[in-house]
């Protein structure tokens, strides 16, 4: 069903960055429990496959696309190692995430 172009969901949190034996350079995002309930209604309709749900993310000034992963019964933001530099996102960082789900 078309959404004329409206975000399906918009996000706005704070999270402190994690180590996961994921694919490296990256850091994870956490995405807070209150707000895995409106990722996964906006993922049934924006999810391309194994749970993944593409976004535009913004860490302080730098934005970015990257696919939510889904982990334990809640997803993590994949944060690339250009905006872990730009923004000096690092382990156990606490950063405020702004996330669109189109």
């Amino acid at each position: 069903m078309p959404n004329d172009g409206a975000p399906l969901a918009e996000l706005t949190f704070t999270a402190v960055l994690i180590a996961w034996r994921g694919p490296a350079p990256y850091v994870f995002a956490p995405i807070p429990p209150e707000c895995v309930g409106e990722v996964a209604h906006a993922a049934r309709s924006a999810s391309y496959g194994w749970g993944c749900v593409p976004v535009a993310a913004t860490i302080g000034t730098t934005q970015f696309t990257t696919s939510l992963m889904p982990r334990d019964g809640g997803y993590l933001v994949p944060i690339k190692r250009a905006v872990q530099l730009s923004e000096g996102a690092t382990v156990g960082a606490r950063v405020h995430v702004r996330l669109t789900i189109a």
